[in-house]
């Protein structure tokens, strides 16, 4: 498991919803956008339309268990922002791994022996 450091400042985030490219799901969504940084970001945002804290922390966890599971074959360069959806704190981490995975490899982001699994 490969751990990655965080996208944290507001300006990032506003930059990666701003010019970033998005792919939607009903559980999740996923804006890519290249960063200077020279490593992978992750970014997790859940707003209050998820639920109370409880939702929102449940959301969280399972976003960054599933990106556990995939985060070891992302390209470096990136920011990765995962948007929970009010479906996000019901579904497992397991469920949402294909999804992670189809939208990492729709943005060209995952190398060759992540894409066959």
């Amino acid at each position: 498991m490969a751990v990655f450091p965080t996208v944290k400042s507001n300006s990032d985030f506003r930059r990666a919803y701003a010019r970033g490219k998005s792919y939607p799901d009903p559980a999740l969504v996923t804006t890519v956008i290249k960063n200077r940084a020279g490593v992978s970001r992750i970014g997790i945002t859940t707003g209050k339309k998820i639920g109370g804290a409880v939702q929102r922390n449940r959301a969280r966890r399972v976003i960054r268990a599933a990106f556990a599971e995939i985060g070891g074959g992302v390209k470096p360069g990136y920011d990765i922002i995962f948007i929970a959806r009010s479906k996000t704190c019901f579904v497992k981490s397991t469920q949402l791994v294909p999804v992670m995975r189809r939208h990492l490899t729709a943005a060209g982001l995952l190398s060759g022996e992540e894409m066959g699994r």
